[in-house]
């Protein structure tokens, strides 16, 4: 034991460290400590505490002197220790967010880190770690569009209006198109993925042509159907409406909600709405791409087909997007709209007034 310190016990002191020892849900820190205690009381020299409780000559001697100076509380209690650098001042925190908050004066778009503490004399941690307290993010930037279109509300309420209360005896479609989808081949053949490494494609692509998707989903009962085609002009957009045609039941009203495309447009589509009664057209506002239905199963065929496909020519692409279709087909889902047009209407209205004031 070190010269000069004794330790002795209380029968009320070893059985509460006795208790500490046994208690299976105590902490380690706090078992190791009442054991080097006890066994100090016990006689055991250091050589012999450190053996049996696995620590060092120091720690052994810091927590005998624990004991001695404050009892089992001073074991069972962690002195707090100053910082090892002095808090960032306040004013000093205010203005580098202040800083952050306003354009950098180098040619940039955002603050970097390394750039903002190059300028306050912080460390990039530091800087990160106010910028993490204060929520800011200067490399983030969220895209937005706001329609302009001076219908926006009335066209909203309409297409809303058909996804959650269809007319009776009637088809509502969600039609659109996905042009230009390419059949990118791999300059070399890529690697499966294994354990530990993911699958590999190379970063460039041979070109071999592309094909349009025309589709149009059922909203009732979550079908879609599709149709490859060379090209998207109003030639092809008709001669999709007219395989549509066919294919529903004689009797069925027909609401069609697609974008303002030109090629939906023109003459000759509404000379064909003039020979097709039972069809209506509901146009989307503009810049309001996520109010029409099928661009989620787009998405979909994107992420899941297109994204990472491999395609030797146009005709392996276009056989690849059908049996995706024919695959969705299988277990299709009705599409259900949950979103409030009013909370819409008024999120929008928001970002003008935002606009118009900061601007």
């Amino acid at each position: 034991m070190r010269k000069g310190i004794a330790v002795s016990l209380s029968e009320a002191d070893r059985r509460r460290l006795e208790a500490v020892v046994a208690d299976r849900n105590a902490p380690q820190k706090h078992v190791w400590r009442a054991r080097i205690v006890l066994l100090s009381a016990d006689g055991i020299g250091t050589n012999g505490i450190m053996a049996a409780t696995g620590t060092s000559k120091t720690t052994v001697w810091r927590w005998q002197e624990r004991f001695v100076a404050e009892g089992v509380d001073g074991l069972l209690r962690d002195k707090t220790r100053p910082p090892g650098k002095a808090p960032v001042p306040p004013e000093r925190v205010a203005e580098l967010v202040r800083l952050t908050l306003a354009p950098p004066p180098h040619e940039a778009t955002h603050w970097t880190a390394q750039a903002m503490a190059k300028l306050v004399g912080l460390a990039v941690s530091t800087v990160q770690n106010i910028w993490k307290a204060h929520g800011l993010a200067p490399h983030r930037f969220r895209a937005f569009k706001l329609s302009n279109d001076p219908a926006f509300a009335e066209k909203l309420e309409a297409i809303v209006g058909l996804y959650v209360d269809p007319p009776a005896h009637a088809v509502v479609l969600s039609l659109d198109e996905k042009s230009q989808i390419q059949a990118l081949d791999r300059t070399q053949p890529g690697l499966p993925m294994k354990k530990g490494r993911g699958a590999t494609l190379t970063h460039d692509y041979k070109r071999n042509g592309t094909t349009t998707l025309f589709a149009a989903l059922n909203v009732l009962d979550g079908t879609v159907v599709g149709r490859n085609m060379q090209r998207h002009r109003h030639q092809e957009f008709i001669r999709f409406l007219n395989a549509l045609e066919r294919d529903i039941p004689a009797g069925k009203v027909v609401h069609v909600i697609l974008d303002n495309y030109a090629a939906h447009k023109t003459p000759e589509v509404r000379r064909w709405l003039e020979r097709h009664p039972r069809w209506t057209f509901h146009f989307t506002p503009t810049s309001c791409s996520w109010l029409n239905a099928v661009e989620g199963f787009f998405a979909k065929l994107t992420r899941r087909r297109l994204k990472h496909g491999v395609f030797h020519s146009v005709v392996d692409l276009q056989a690849a997007i059908n049996r995706f279709v024919d695959e969705h087909n299988r277990t299709p889902r009705p599409f259900v709209w949950r979103a409030d047009p009013d909370a819409i209407i008024a999120a929008r209205n928001r970002g003008f007034q935002v606009i118009e004031s900061n601007h």
